[in-house]
């Protein structure tokens, strides 16, 4: 172990050089594209036209198929029918057209009879008027035809054969009303309908049919279906507009042809025809040997994981030699777990889901007990995305999207249920929570698929999930001292570990010095409460307590809190020696510590909760007795508190051995000892080097004032025990 635990402080110490921390980055992120590039290389296929597939092809991309595409789109336009609209203004039109020649036949016929009205009555008027009336008479039919004509367009009068407007001349209002009536309305019926450009004789004959059958004079009934069959014209026309939005809504509401991931193109037997050929094309499988598009895309992801990485480390609020341990522990753990998550790969090709076997919640949570919670969730991510290319089932370049959310579940589960109290049987509790998670998220993929699975395979699947919950579990129980002894890191299992009263060190203090033993654990009380009152650690501030006055369990009749029913020894002996076994206390529990292997911090607490400060009552004894005494021969030799915890330890103790000397302390006796005795700390310059600060103080002396009240509240005195003083007196 020393020789691993030597090669790892060579590492750490390179670490804090800039040049070799980015060449270890570096060194990490071939790691991982080593570990990940066998999955997205593009595969060597040998395969030609009309051959043979040897084994089945998967497409290892998503590919719109644009000829596929396309001939959809030319199907869709094609089955869209040319738009024809009924122009209804046209049926009107004609209707109007016809109904002003019947109307202009009468109005000839009226302006005539007028014309004629009017000479008549002049010649009469006027007697002298060589005019006769009875010479006066009405013009002959051409004239009418040519008067009628004036008032039609030359289209009317060329269409129209001047035999019907003769009849219309020839006849009575009344005939001709009631001629244009049903000229009109047999119009109207037939241009109410859809009349196409090959279909417009159609319907001037069953205009004919209609008129033909009508009571009118043979010579009107002729005009009125000439009249018809004119006014019948094409009323349905091909609207191009129309036309060409539905062919493009046609053409829009196809969907692309696409080539999906992990598709089968060819299965293995199966003759490579041309339209498979063309598909594999595609899907990038005839010339890919050349591409660097996958590899480009993983180095990508590897810059992103090494990047945020990077940051993090060069952000931690830590001191370097912490910071580069933090680094090398992260990057151990996570190795592990891709080397696992690599291996278990391997045997995927034969058992397709056996990958869910990983034990995926494993480095999450290594990583929340001997690190951080932040960097447990990171790794969870790093893992879902790494399983997601690694379990990619044979699939080159594919992402197994099912086996990423599976890690990423798994690995939260681990990490939500560790809390603060991280002993051995929570840790299997967590396995236990990891496996019912592991078993939620298997079965919700195959419902989600709508999977059919007989008992078997449900039981394969549920076995799986609980392998990889009861591995996460052990391999974290079973890693966890190595990695604890190896970067000398005292988590809270450890901590937990160390606080158990059976600890060997814990016995032997219990054993040969009681008092010392309840004193360290007066003062555990006190500094815990103290430190999780500024956010310290209080857990190792209660550890730490009960091991710190190890020292005295040497000499333990020469501290007060042993001195049960004996004299006391430094009565007997001068200031100079007491002083020394005083102060070897703290030096012999820091050499005990060391020889029995305990974390580095609670040696250092028993080093230094006294720090440099002054042993007053042997130094003033030495100066009653006269003789020339120097101040710092009758200090400890330090060094002084480093971390808040030695501080509020240090100032625990002074104030615990304080208050237990007093009689009948009251809260303001004990308040005013508190704040004097820190005011003594400070003004000695004993918290000098610690980083905590006046606020701090304010707040461990409202707890160290709270947890005193408590313990030394005024009891009451019951009859019995008053009685028993009586008669003890």
């Amino acid at each position: 172990m020393k020789t691993i635990r030597q090669q790892l402080l060579t590492i750490k110490g390179l670490l804090d050089i800039p040049f070799f921390n980015i060449l270890f980055f570096l060194f990490l992120g071939v790691l991982l594209f080593a570990s990940m590039v066998s999955d997205v290389k593009p595969e060597k296929l040998n395969l030609s036209l009309f051959s043979i597939a040897e084994q089945t092809i998967r497409s290892p991309i998503t590919v719109e198929d644009t000829s596929s595409t396309s001939k959809k789109k030319k199907e869709a336009e094609d089955q869209v029918k040319d738009v024809y609209v009924l122009n209804k203004e046209i049926a009107q039109n004609r209707v109007d057209l016809i109904t002003s020649i019947f109307e202009s036949a009468v109005e000839v016929n009226d302006e005539i009879s007028k014309d004629l009205d009017q000479k008549r009555k002049a010649a009469a008027e006027n007697k002298d008027s060589q005019t006769n009336v009875a010479e006066i008479t009405e013009p002959s039919l051409d004239e009418k035809l040519k008067k009628m004509k004036e008032k039609l367009t030359d289209n009317v009068t060329k269409e129209i054969s001047d035999q019907s407007l003769r009849s219309l001349l020839l006849s009575s209002q009344s005939d001709v009303n009631i001629a244009k009536d049903t000229t009109v309305t047999a119009i109207n019926n037939v241009m109410s309908v859809r009349i196409p450009g090959d279909e417009v004789e159609n319907a001037k004959k069953r205009l004919e049919e209609v008129l033909r059958y009508t009571s009118l004079s043979s010579g009107l009934k002729s005009a009125s279906i000439e009249l018809g069959r004119y006014a019948i014209i094409q009323n349905e026309f091909y609207d191009p507009n129309q036309t060409e939005d539905l062919r493009r809504e046609a053409i829009q509401g196809v969907e692309p042809v696409k080539i999906l991931q992990g598709q089968i193109i060819v299965e293995q037997g199966q003759l490579i025809s041309r339209e498979i050929y063309r598909q594999l094309g595609l899907a990038g499988l005839l010339n890919n040997e050349n591409s660097i598009q996958p590899f480009l895309g993983l180095s990508l992801i590897i810059l992103i994981f090494l990047a945020t990485l990077y940051y993090y480390f060069q952000d931690l609020n830590l001191k370097p030699q912490a910071k580069q341990n933090q680094l090398l522990l992260f990057s151990l753990l996570f190795l592990l777990a891709l080397c696992i998550m690599k291996a278990t790969s391997f045997i995927q090709f034969n058992y397709t889901e056996i990958g869910y076997i990983f034990p995926a919640a494993m480095a999450a949570m290594l990583i929340k007990i001997l690190m951080d919670e932040r960097l447990a969730i990171f790794v969870t991510i790093i893992l879902a995305v790494c399983g997601s290319i690694i379990y990619n089932e044979g699939t080159t370049g594919s992402l197994h999207i099912s086996m990423g959310i599976y890690i990423l579940c798994s690995g939260l589960a681990g990490i939500l249920f560790l809390n603060k109290q991280n002993r051995r049987s929570k840790i299997l509790q967590a396995g236990l929570f990891v496996t019912f998670i592991n078993i939620v998220v298997i079965f919700s993929f195959i419902f989600l698929r709508n999977g059919k699975f007989d008992i078997l395979e449900y039981g394969f699947h549920f076995g799986i999930a609980l392998i990889s919950g009861v591995a996460s579990a052990v391999l974290t129980i079973g890693l966890l001292p190595f990695f604890e002894a190896g970067f000398g890191i005292l988590s809270t299992m450890k901590l937990i570990e160390l606080s158990n009263p059976n600890h060997p060190l814990l016995r032997k203090i219990l054993t040969e010095a009681p008092g010392t033993y309840h004193h360290s654990v007066m003062v555990a009380n006190l500094a815990e409460s103290a430190c999780e009152g500024i956010g310290a650690n209080g857990l190792l501030a209660r550890v730490a307590c009960y091991y710190h006055d190890i020292g005295k369990t040497k000499r333990p009749q020469f501290f007060i809190e042993n001195q049960l029913n004996i004299d006391n020894p430094h009565d007997r002996l001068s200031p100079q020696v007491s002083k020394n076994i005083i102060i070897a206390h703290a030096t012999d529990g820091a050499e005990m510590l060391k020889k029995h292997h305990m974390p580095k911090e609670i040696i250092d607490v028993a080093e230094q909760h006294h720090g440099t400060s002054l042993i007053k009552f042997f130094y003033h004894k030495a100066k009653q007795n006269g003789g020339e005494v120097s101040e710092e021969d009758y200090r400890y030799p330090g060094p002084k508190a480093q971390t808040k915890e030695a501080a509020i330890i240090g100032i625990a103790d002074s104030v615990e051995a304080a208050v237990r000397s007093m009689s009948h302390p009251t809260a303001e006796q004990i308040e005013k000892l508190v704040k004097n005795i820190i005011t003594d700390r400070l003004q000695d310059g004993q918290l000098n080097e610690c980083d905590l600060t006046l606020k701090d103080l304010e707040k461990v002396t409202h707890s160290f004032c709270e947890t005193l009240k408590g313990i030394f509240h005024s009891r009451i005195e019951y009859p019995e025990m008053n009685k028993q003083k009586v008669k003890q007196a």
